[in-house]
């Protein structure tokens, strides 16, 4: 056998292959080690005032502070007064510092008692918007006349729309790619077939629209929820500058090389598969050996160059969404971006190969059993990534088996991975019928062919056409039906070929919920996020089971000046309390001094001294209620006692609150 020198463009690809892949992996290495360890979907951790908090005096801003960095604007604090007009001046402060993450909106001086409504949003780093409102008081709680926002940021019509172009431009990658990767790695000759060709071409265009969709109705997703805002040049302009909005500008580009690749692997892939086809028919001949040698090596040549810039534009494609969602955030998104990639890739190639050979199966009679057999292989490998993949991923995203079963995005990750042991059980059925199919002889669906072939050939070259247009449409319906009942002969002779049809299209529809249940875990908070969050508001909301007593020896250096006094803070959590301070002599009988005030410090957060002046309510005895304490952690509780008009004295002990 004559070796066959490789042609220089192959010679010179496969040299610049190393180097290709070196620049790859350098770029990948800068934008991997860029992006810092967050948690994915930001929460907020802690506001100024708090939720519900009853200050003295109106505070100068409204600070806000996040789990994670988000993005926000100027509008994204707005605080409304009782009749709902603005008081903050509608400037955003930037107060981040080291690992905190804290946002704040000034307020304008000279506020009167009552209470205000403060309601925020953000984009969080995996790009999904987040949003929230609370109240507070100053001086008193009064009525309000503003409604807190019910929908969640990313909600109503806008994002349901949304949602689906995210769903739609899932479904185009994972066919655009499965398809190309069917033809390269199974079967060259499916190039040439018209359905194969539409379907790519048709996933193409429906990647590049839920794109484009996505990229118009970023601003009003994450903002307003308004579909006019689509429309706005400033809020597009913003998007593009923020990480969501580059990813899918990037997307876009890569589209456009994806563009030429598919006119290459439809043109001139496609022809050479087909001379090579051609001429293997007439190797027999004189210079058919040397036409076929040639052929097999140009067509070798564009597979090579296929095959590279297919895995470059698809890889380029899939890292779009791991640079942009969750896999970009949370732990170790060094390992988790590559990660999602594989994982992107081996669904596209499975899932995607798989509605390509369900097509093939329907529409091209012809296809050999060794595509199948190959695809087969192919899947396998593919089942075997992401296993591999999705076990880091559910790991990385969960962290527990509490928030595998008690949240959202865990019972989510359960019914995906129920639905992928379904596939794969179906997909075994089909490895066997693939292997039924293998060894059935293919005489009986030749023998058909070769039927219809002769009755081609017997039939009259030239047809007369009717000259009515009706009756001419309805020959060639005829005509047509014929057709298609042959082509169903041709494919329900074989039954092995029969069983397999039934098992993919099982397959395929077993995939198309899959997808939808990906999608929609996209867009949730993953499992980990949520149990530390649940976490965090338990730590906030939680209550000693008593009321708080202490007790102070106080000497104010007086006549009478000794003695001490006791403090009861019921239930000493968050909120409103009741106070009761005692006042004994030493003896333990009740003292009676002229004044008694009460303070409220919280050193950690920069907030009071909050003055108190309780009532004398007996002879020693004084009370106070509604005391209210914005938020939880360790508070300075100061007692200070007169027993004459000179002689005072101030105690104070720390207590916790919950």
């Amino acid at each position: 056998m004559t070796a066959i020198a490789p042609s220089p463009a192959r010679v010179r690809a496969a040299a610049l292959l190393p180097r290709l892949a070196l620049v790859l992996a350098a770029l990948l290495a800068a934008l991997f080690t860029a992006a810092g360890p967050a948690a994915a979907h930001a929460a907020l951790t802690a506001s100024d005032p708090k939720d519900g908090a009853v200050v003295a005096t109106a505070p100068a801003q409204v600070t806000l502070s996040f789990s994670e960095q988000v993005a926000m604007g100027d509008d994204s604090i707005r605080v409304m007064d009782p009749q709902g007009r603005r008081v903050d001046t509608g400037e955003l402060r930037d107060m981040c510092s080291g690992s905190t993450i804290r946002y704040g909106t000034a307020l304008h001086s000279g506020l009167p008692d009552g209470t205000y409504t403060v309601a925020w949003q953000a984009v969080s780093a995996d790009s999904h918007p987040v949003s929230g409102a609370f109240t507070f008081s100053i001086g008193a709680p009064s009525a309000t006349s503003v409604a807190l926002p019910t929908g969640q940021a990313g909600g109503g019509p806008v994002g349901i729309a949304y949602d689906i172009a995210r769903y739609a431009a899932y479904a185009g990658f994972t066919v655009l790619v499965g398809g190309a990767a069917f033809i390269l790695l199974c079967w060259r000759r499916g190039a040439a077939q018209r359905p194969l060709q539409k379907l790519v071409v048709r996933a193409w265009v429906t990647l590049t629209a839920a794109t484009l969709a996505m990229l118009v109705l970023r601003n009003p997703y994450t903002g307003s929820g308004k579909f006019a805002d689509a429309l706005d040049l400033d809020g597009l302009k913003a998007v593009l500058e923020t990480k969501p909005g580059a990813s899918l500008v990037s997307r876009l580009l890569l589209l456009g090389a994806a563009a030429l690749f598919i006119a290459v692997l439809f043109g001139a892939f496609a022809r050479r598969t087909a001379e090579t086809g051609h001429i293997g028919k007439d190797r027999d001949k004189d210079n058919g050996k040397e036409q076929g040698q040639t052929a097999d090596k140009e067509a070798n040549d564009l597979l090579f160059g296929l095959g590279i810039g297919g895995a470059v534009v698809a890889g380029g494609i899939a890292a779009t969404w791991a640079l942009s969602e969750h896999a970009s955030t949370g732990i170790q998104p060094g390992f988790a971006m590559p990660a999602d990639i594989l994982h992107l890739l081996a669904v596209a190639a499975w899932l995607g190969g798989l509605t390509a050979l369900l097509l093939a199966l329907h529409k091209v009679p012809g296809i050999e059993r060794e595509a199948v057999r190959r695809f087969s292989r192919v899947a396998f490998v593919s089942v075997l990534v992401l296993t591999v993949t999705g076990i880091y991923q559910s790991w990385r995203q969960v962290g527990s088996w509490s928030a595998l079963t008690g949240t959202s995005y865990g019972r989510l990750l359960l019914l995906k991975v129920g639905l992928v042991a379904v596939l794969v059980g179906i997909a075994y059925v089909s490895r066997s019928w693939t292997a039924r199919l293998t060894d059935t002889p293919a005489g009986k669906p030749a023998k058909i062919a070769r039927e219809r072939n002769v009755s081609r050939e017997t039939q009259p070259a030239a047809v007369t056409v009717p000259e009515d247009p009706k009756r001419a449409a309805q020959l060639a319906r005829q005509h047509a039906a014929r057709e298609n009942a042959r082509e169903k002969q041709v494919r329900d002779a074989d039954p092995s070929r029969a069983g397999l049809r039934r098992s993919v299209l099982a397959e395929a529809g077993v995939a198309v919920v899959l997808l939808a249940v990906t999608t929609v875990l996209t867009s949730t908070e993953p499992g980990r996020t949520a149990e530390q969050a649940r976490g965090r508001e338990s730590a906030a909301t939680a209550v000693p089971n008593r009321a708080i007593k202490i007790t102070l020896p106080f000497d104010t250096g007086g006549e009478s000046g000794k003695g001490s006094v006791r403090v009861e803070l019921d239930p000493g959590r968050v909120g409103a309390n009741s106070l009761h301070v005692w006042v004994d002599d030493p003896e333990g009988k009740p003292l009676d001094i002229p004044e008694i005030k009460v303070a409220f410090t919280l050193p950690a957060k920069d907030i009071g001294p909050l003055p108190l002046i309780p009532e004398r309510a007996a002879p020693g005895h004084w009370s106070a209620s509604g005391v209210q304490l914005p938020l939880a952690g360790e508070w300075r509780i100061d007692v200070t006692v007169r027993t004459s008009d000179i002689d005072q004295t101030t105690v104070q002990k720390n207590v916790k609150i919950g």
